[in-house]
């Protein structure tokens, strides 16, 4: 025999407001209402709980601040049909609010409960928690708000253990939900710049961290204006990334630094590394720049011990390792340093050595490096054999003067306005009968640098007027010391 059991239920007056909008969507079917009442009320009831101790979950709170909720974690927690009655929305909220024992109330005030045209929402309690309810009350009205009447935050408030949001109706979706990033979602951006960039934007942060962030970013544009304006980069960044000076890094963590360097500042686009050859991809259209950026390179590898040359194409700049310049000069260079001799032989090694550039293959990077480096040695064995102690313009252009001297260069200094004037108006060792060397003229004039770097560092401020490279009878250069 089949028992049939029933029960009766009282719904009152408040309920059955509550049920009409599906009681007229189901047609009137009862039953129909019921099950979807049921199905809705199971989609919100927790299959389990879990306890999280307060002090860590005050933490997770605050380290969400300035997130928005996941737009599928928020349609789990409230549906989106209660915007459709303000007040079922304000008492469904405080009824999650009550089964999550959190002790925070919301009120939300309006002019009309179906269809407001401003709201104002006001959130009671603790101050991490209250402020997540607020974000999500928010963000659920404004999302699910018409798009072409769509809620915008006009104020919001914060005094004390209660938050006050006003909206109202605005004409841009859009506009209501950048409002609504500006005061809930500060780090949304951020956040998902980081989770779709991360290797990237951890690079990035590293090298703030290590700089204590003195690292300045600027526009691409900005900064190939800077590079063609000469202004230096890189070397710095890739000691303070290694730990240990330039010099003491090996060629392969070398590379390894500048495609790191180079790629997560955006200098260029990207950098290949193969074996020993360094490709390097930009967007340049400066050609100043892009000869800027392979003469910093190469000046860069030429400190790290390595002698590379370049060339440049529309967006590509390939550096090519050119270990046996590299060993040429370090055996010039040592030469120097370790023979014994006295300055007037070293000048007699340097200017055969000069005199025999026009035989080397067209390096002429390397060459220019090479100038540096034998300049500095030069004044360096000066210093040794004169004893001196602390260099000044005056010692150097003394120094200058014996030098020229033996190679039989015939020049003049002079002061002018606080500067000192340096001016060669023959130079035999550029010139082989009527036959001018253009890379040995740039050799002899990076020498002098070199020299001059040396003796006074960077509170020389070098300044070149004339040059025989560039068709003039004489070379032309000022010297002048910053004050300090």
């Amino acid at each position: 025999m089949n028992i049939s059991k029933t029960k009766n239920i009282s719904l009152d007056e408040e309920c059955v407001k509550i049920m009409e909008p599906l009681v007229k969507k189901h047609q009137g079917n009862f039953s129909a209402t019921i099950r979807e009442l049921i199905i809705r009320t199971e989609k919100f009831l927790p299959v389990n709980t879990t306890a999280v101790d307060d002090s860590l979950f005050s933490w997770m709170l605050d380290e969400i601040d300035g997130r928005l909720v996941p737009d599928n974690i928020l349609d789990k927690i409230i549906d989106s049909s209660l915007l459709n009655n303000l007040n079922n929305l304000e008492r469904h909220i405080n009824q999650r609010i009550k089964d999550f024992e959190w002790d925070i109330k919301v009120e939300i005030k309006c002019d009309d409960v179906t269809c407001p045209s401003n709201m104002l929402i006001e959130i009671i309690g603790t101050s991490n928690k209250m402020r997540l309810i607020a974000c999500m009350v928010t963000q659920f009205i404004v999302k699910n708000s018409p798009e072409n009447s769509p809620f915008n935050i006009k104020s919001i408030t914060n005094i004390g253990n209660s938050i006050k949001i006003e909206l109202c109706i605005c004409t841009s979706k859009k506009e209501a939900i950048n409002n609504l990033n500006t005061f809930f979602g500060r780090m949304e951006d951020m956040a998902k710049a980081m989770k779709s960039r991360t290797s990237f934007w951890k690079c990035v942060v590293n090298r703030h961290v290590l700089s204590n962030y003195q690292m300045v970013t600027v526009h691409r544009n900005y900064y190939e204006d800077i590079l063609a304006g000469k202004i230096p980069m890189g070397e710095i960044m890739i000691e303070t990334i290694a730990k240990k000076p330039i010099q003491e890094i090996g060629l392969e963590e070398m590379l390894g630094l500048i495609k790191q360097v180079y790629e997560a500042s955006r200098v260029v686009d990207k950098v290949d590394i193969r074996n020993d050859k360094i490709v390097l991809y930009h967007s340049y259209r400066n050609k100043d720049a892009i000869e800027r950026i392979k003469k910093q390179l190469v000046m860069l590898l030429e400190t790290n011990g390595h002698s590379y040359d370049a060339k440049s194409t529309t967006n590509m700049i390939i550096l090519e390792h050119r270990p046996e310049i590299g060993i040429k000069i370090n055996e010039i260079v040592n030469n120097l340093k370790n023979s014994g001799s006295n300055l007037d032989q070293e000048l007699i090694m340097f200017l055969s050595f000069i005199k025999g550039l026009k035989h080397m293959p067209d390096t002429p990077m390397s060459v220019s490096l090479l100038g540096r480096r034998i300049g500095k040695t030069l004044m360096q064995e000066y210093e040794k054999e004169n004893n001196i102690k602390e260099w000044t313009l005056d010692i150097f252009r003394k120094a200058f003067e014996v030098i020229d001297s033996k190679l039989h260069r015939e020049s003049e200094w002079k002061l002018e306005n606080k500067s000192l004037l340096y001016i060669v108006r023959k130079c035999n060792i550029t010139m082989e009968g009527d036959t001018f060397d253009t890379y040995i003229c740039r050799t002899a004039i990076e020498a002098f640098k070199g020299a001059l770097d040396h003796a006074v560092g960077n509170r020389a401020e070098l300044g070149i007027r004339k040059l025989l490279t560039h068709g003039d009878n004489i070379c032309e250069v000022s010297i002048k010391i910053k004050q300090t």
